[in-house]
């Protein structure tokens, strides 16, 4: 079936095409040109009254992430109207004043600053403040005009040479909006974590109807203008208002920092770097590559070094918990091969080990092993996207295996676990989400050999809500139980994955709900496991 385009996407497609910009650098160089959006700093808006905004601003929330020893990012964005595509404010820059304090009183305040939000980035602010205490908890809100926004509360890390005794963190992945409500999330704001990971999908680029697809909305009627793909900024732009709106995803942002990564649907289903689905010319996908990738940003508690340049992010980056814990936050989208035979699922051949293929790009898997090299924590934990560890999705002698995640890439992943081995590390934990169920896996130097030595540990997040209510086990648990004798649990119902490490051990709790298409279900913990510092293996806790 043919692939229709926005018009603006192909004039500008039009324009690259004239002059050969088929690159990512070329289309980063031409996109100021196509989107008219101009570099961070440089807006030229006059300044609007706060005090004429005559409703409130706030209606997004308010989020923090990346917490560093001394400064954590906070994140809002201004929108009384949030379903309009301008937001309800005018082409106007708004002064903003933040401030953070010790308690929710706000009675130990220990700063506090002004920001400008630019219509050129949505009315969103990014303050990044520093000079925070390490290992503390803080309480912050913003104010503009007579609106006070909700109160937010964050936490820094402890300094990096701490022997910080514990953390307990929460890893979520793809919340489809249209597939039902965010329980886990407001499960989530009531848990005590000291951060969460959100391991991508954090929204779908897929039509969202008046209804909202499965909540069945009764009571209210979502506006046409979601019901289409989002292609353009404006549409990625609205697609966030969207499901920023949702209140349970509101309180997880504003009860803990976030540290977010993007997969697939934040841009489009199953894409690899500037290969697209239905493998549309570079020159139109990177500008929708573009488009979502600075919506992302502006909606997202990143900082300015993550803020993209065209079709290009530099996403991935790395956090420390003390020696307690290193975390190498991966980016397995933007840089990774085609993949082979299928997007998804097949009995796949060599090309599966051929070493020109990688899922992380040459740059990002030296940084990641020379990381390891240099890490001076007991834990080393990876978030990244899709499922690391061998995965046969049934019984035959060629078995067929999803070609999107690492069984796609084996060679780089081989790679991947030399590096770990080279640089000695010993406890080594991979955070998963994209495949909406919950997996324990033992990480094998031989997938196919069940004695050989185990390398580390991977726990995949199950979805907040994609794939509708889901089922303990599903159509396939006896056949990937058999098929894989390294995962030792299988769980197909909503929910979260919460990690806690100590000196001793890792202890992972399948958090999960029992159903996402009517709100309010309970949680309970399905299963929990543990695997002992330097000697790598789970077993029910």
């Amino acid at each position: 079936m043919a692939v229709r385009h926005k018009p603006e996407l192909l004039a500008a497609a039009r324009y690259f095409g004239r002059r050969r910009f088929l690159t990512v650098t070329a289309a980063a160089a031409a996109l100021a040109f196509s989107t008219h959006l101009p570099a961070r700093g440089a807006a030229g808006s006059t300044e609007l009254d706060a005090a004429t905004i005559a409703g409130d601003p706030f209606t997004l929330g308010v989020a923090s992430g990346d917490p560093l020893p001394d400064s954590v990012l906070l994140w809002t964005r201004l929108a009384p109207a949030p379903f309009e595509p301008d937001g309800g404010l005018p082409q106007q820059h708004v002064t903003v004043e933040w401030e953070m304090a010790l308690d929710e009183r706000f009675s130990a305040p220990v700063r506090s600053g002004v920001g400008i939000a630019y219509p050129e980035y949505h009315h969103t602010l990014h303050i990044d403040v520093a000079g925070l205490e390490p290992d503390r908890v803080y309480y912050y809100r913003f104010k503009t005009g007579t609106w006070i926004s909700e109160t937010g509360r964050t936490r820094t890390a402890p300094v990096t040479t701490a022997a910080a005794a514990s953390l307990t963190y929460a890893a979520v992945s793809c919340q489809a909006y249209h597939d039902g409500y965010y329980t886990a999330h407001r499960h989530l704001s009531q848990d005590d974590v000291d951060v969460v990971f959100h391991l991508g999908d954090y929204l779908y680029e897929y039509a969202v109807n008046a209804t909202g697809g499965q909540r069945a909305y009764t009571d209210r009627k979502l506006p046409a203008l979601f019901n289409r793909e989002a292609m353009t900024l404006e549409d990625y732009r609205l697609r966030y208002a969207l499901y920023k709106s949702d209140p349970d995803l509101r309180a997880a942002h504003a009860a803990h920092p976030f540290v977010v990564t993007w997969d697939d649907h934040e841009t489009e289903n199953n894409y690899a770097n500037a290969i697209s689905e239905n493998n549309d010319p570079p020159e139109v996908f990177l500008l929708r590559r573009a488009a979502a990738y600075r919506a992302y940003w502006e909606n997202q508690p990143l900082r300015g070094a993550q803020l993209p340049n065209g079709p290009d992010a530099r996403l991935y980056r790395r956090l420390q918990w003390g020696t307690l814990a290193q975390f190498d936050i991966l980016d397995t989208r933007q840089y990774r091969s085609d993949q082979v035979y299928a997007d998804t699922k097949h009995s796949g051949g060599p090309l599966q080990d051929d070493p020109t293929r990688t899922m992380t790009g040459a740059a990002q898997e030296s940084w990641l092993i020379d990381g390891w090299r240099d890490s001076q924590a007991l834990w080393n934990v990876m978030p990244q996207q899709v499922c690391f560890s061998q995965r046969k999705l049934d019984l035959t002698a060629e078995p067929v295996m999803s070609m999107d995640a690492w069984d796609g890439y084996r060679a780089s992943r081989r790679r991947i676990l030399d590096g770990a081995k080279s640089a000695g590390v010993e406890n080594l934990v991979v955070m998963t989400g994209d495949v909406h169920v919950g997996y324990a896996f033992d990480i094998k130097d031989d997938f196919d050999d069940p004695a050989s030595k185990t390398l580390g540990t991977e726990f995949t997040a199950t979805s907040v809500a994609s794939g509708r209510d889901g089922a303990e086990r599903p159509p396939t648990w006896d056949t990937y139980l058999k098929a894989n004798p390294h995962l030792k649990f299988y769980d197909g119902r909503r929910g979260y994955v919460r990690v806690t490490l100590d000196r001793q051990q890792a202890q992972a709790d399948f958090r999960t709900v029992s159903a996402v298409t009517k709100p309010g279900a309970p949680i309970t913990t399905a299963a929990s496991f543990v695997t002992e510092a330097g000697n790598p293996g789970l077993q029910p806790a």
